[in-house]
């Protein structure tokens, strides 16, 4: 059977577009995931379905992750970089922070040479894609797939409630609505796509009543290999299940493997950097420096402090609050995130040793607008071998200094009145580590993360950009119907966490596809 159109992975973008396309019966539409797929609730492992131990989703024996393998510094060496392998993607493993990017973040790419990517532009589809429990207006959905709400202060734990408590005393706004452009700066709760224990994932949303119409088909466990060509158009995908290979046809093959799988995956089908193909054999079909390139995300460390234990600890939502703030003199407004978490938080660092009968109180601080890029290239031909990543953190001096700036103020914070008796001691870092600004540096450096939010590596722009791989409507520049959709595309990674973002890269695509610019 030939489709009208492929999509190559069934994440957060994918399975949007999959179930959005598929609303015309006109569109056949085949979703191919190399994760298995749980088609309901009832037969989906507790591990995707419920949403407050995110830890265990991503890091647990039983995650449901790629398990790549990345260089966050020289000092730190290789880093778990958990991306979701089973149809819902990342959004079935994740923290269900849904929280959009800045209005200037979409500006940008838009002024970037992207023309209906600016704010006012994908504001309609970010509503779309919610249902607000909390707010309404003109910049909240009441109708979408996915269910946003807030925990209330007065029902949060008190260690993160005092949290908030010494940031307003600090000096620091409060905010109700990360999500409202006029109120993103501040401390208050944190949006999430989490209902009664349950993650809302894209697979138990948009594909719950999408997988019934006799026009989409979903396929889990099967691994595409390579992008087949004819000339410069795309006429079909090579995939192998329970070791048989296949052949896929369609109109339009629109890969969504993320800001890992995508360019790796354009990369074994000959688009990408000519060298770096011949040097594995491949014959280059087009030429785009910029597969691989331009790796963004938001570097990471993490603080721990003792708390009182709490009963029943890993049923409760590890994030319930958090703070977007402008670094001091910084020229990128809300540069930095500080987030205090429970320890079964998805941003614990995963080797980090806990007492199982004590409880912490972490804080993710994360550099929200990093100045420094990483790249991504082929290690190998074989489709199974893991690309090499490097992430280059910190490479960029002033991305240090204010990592290290938000450490020590993190630190201040929760030495503040607010604070006292409900927060006690500090595990990590350890007092000679802040004696000076070399040392913190240097642990700095060593213990630095990823926040989850890799982006960028198949860019978004004009065809005068030589690092942009797609244009403004995701098509692969110089081939016929092939696109990518998902995270890769970002010019630059939003200054919040991407779920959102990606989610509503999917449903713009969708009616670009559907209805035409």
């Amino acid at each position: 059977m030939r489709y009208h159109h492929i999509v190559v992975g069934a994440g957060s973008a994918g399975s949007v577009l999959a179930a959005r396309l598929s609303e015309d019966p006109d569109r056949s539409v085949l979703l191919l995931e190399a994760g298995p797929d749980y088609p309901d609730l009832d037969t989906m492992p507790d591990e995707l379905r419920y949403g407050n131990n995110p830890w265990r989703s991503v890091y647990g024996p039983n995650a449901h992750t790629w398990s790549y393998q990345a260089i966050a510094t020289p000092e730190r060496g290789s880093i778990p970089i958990p991306r979701g392998k089973v149809v819902g993607g990342s959004s079935a493993i994740n923290g269900q922070i849904l929280i959009r990017g800045l209005p200037a973040d979409f500006d940008e790419w838009a002024q970037a040479g992207n023309p209906g990517w600016s704010f006012a532009d994908v504001l309609p589809y970010f509503r779309k894609l919610e249902t607000d429990l909390d707010f309404g207006g003109d910049y909240h959905g009441s109708e979408g797939p996915i269910s946003v709400r807030r925990v209330p202060k007065e029902e949060m734990l008190p260690s993160i409630r005092a949290f908030w408590d010494a940031a307003v005393a600090h000096g620091f706004p409060e905010t109700l609505d990360h999500n409202h452009p006029a109120s993103a700066l501040g401390v208050g709760p944190r949006p999430i796509n989490n209902v009664d224990g349950v993650r809302l994932s894209t697979a138990v949303t948009y594909l719950e009543t999408a997988r019934r119409r006799p026009n989409l088909t979903i396929r889990g466990e099967v691994f595409v290999e390579r992008v087949v060509f004819e000339g410069d158009r795309s006429v079909a995908v090579e995939a192998t299940s329970d070791g048989t290979t296949i052949t896929f046809e369609a109109d339009e093959i629109i890969v969504s493997g993320g800001a890992i799988n995508s360019p790796q995956l354009l990369m074994l089908s000959g688009v990408g950097p000519p060298d770096q193909l011949r040097s594995h054999g491949i014959a280059p079909l087009k030429d785009l420096p910029g597969v691989g390139e331009n790796l963004r995300d938001h570097p990471a460390v993490a603080l721990m402090y003792r708390i009182d234990d709490i009963e029943n600890e890993e049923s409760i939502i590890p994030m319930q609050a958090g703070m977007l703030y402008t670094t001091p003199g910084s020229r990128f407004p809300n540069d930095m995130q500080m987030n205090p978490m429970l320890y079964h938080s998805e941003h614990r660092p995963p080797a980090v040793a806990i007492d199982p009968k004590a409880s912490y109180l972490g804080f993710n601080i994360a550099l929200q607008r990093a100045v420094g890029a990483g790249r991504l290239e082929l290690a190998s031909r074989d489709s199974q071998q893991q690309p090499r990543i490097d992430y280059h953190y910190l490479s960029d001096p002033w991305d240090l200094e204010r990592l290290r700036g938000a450490v020590r103020l993190c630190m201040e914070l929760v030495s503040r009145p607010e604070c006292r008796g409900l927060i006690h001691e500090r595990i990590v870092p350890d007092d000679p580590v802040l004696a000076t600004d070399e040392a913190l540096d240097r642990w700095i450096k060593a213990n630095v993360g990823t926040q989850h939010h890799s982006s960028g590596t198949c860019k978004m722009g004009p065809a005068s950009d030589p690092l942009a791989v797609v244009d403004q409507h995701c098509r692969v520049h110089g081939l016929d119907g092939l696109r990518v959709v998902d995270a890769s595309i970002m010019p630059n990674v939003t200054r919040a966490n991407t779920n959102a973002t990606v989610m509503m890269i999917g449903e713009r695509v969708a009616d670009l596809i559907r209805y035409g610019p």
